[in-house]
């Protein structure tokens, strides 16, 4: 069990990482929105995260403490802009911690219960907080627009395919 929970917190730290990194690369999508390229990556932070609880509440905010200074060091050394750092660490902290102690309410149920749950609460939070901080004033209010909407439903359904894939197979491959 030491042995998945440290590699789930080296994924989620890497994750929230290379997320940070790329937070100001957009795509547009198809149809309406935008995106960052970190999103993609982002997505799927929120389920890992919910894979430490195994190990319980305290690993999970000691990975989510880590991965908040992690991401401060790296950025500020690559020089990423400091609102996006900020921005970062707010999102971390906060929306993370609403995640966390959503997903511990919802122990007792099913695993897809608890992760869709947990996201239902965080994905949106830490979108609002993050583009709100990073880009706020810097882009305008079509495009705020655009990426708050194009960064819920990315960070929703890689997540949800993330949340599909627990130990090695997808869950409907369980016996």
């Amino acid at each position: 069990m030491m042995r998945n929970s440290l590699i789930n917190a080296a994924i989620y730290i890497l994750a929230t990482l290379a997320a940070n990194y790329t937070a100001a690369w957009f795509i547009p999508l198809p149809i309406f929105g935008q995106v960052a390229v970190g999103t993609f990556v982002f997505g799927l932070t929120f389920t890992q995260r919910d894979r430490l609880h195994d190990a319980g509440r305290g690993w999970v905010y000691g990975t989510i403490a880590a991965a908040a200074l992690a991401n401060v060091v790296m950025s500020a050394l690559l020089g990423v802009p400091f609102r996006i750092i900020l921005a970062s660490f707010i999102a971390i902290v906060l929306a993370e911690t609403a995640d966390t102690e959503v997903y511990q309410k919802l122990l007792r149920y099913p695993w897809l219960v608890r992760v869709a749950g947990s996201n239902a609460v965080s994905v949106p939070l830490d979108t609002l907080l993050f583009t709100l901080i990073a880009f706020g004033g810097v882009l305008s209010r079509a495009e705020m627009v655009a990426l708050l909407f194009g960064e819920i439903v990315v960070k929703y359904v890689i997540g949800a395919v993330v949340a599909l894939w627990k130990e090695g197979k997808w869950i409907w491959q369980e016996t």
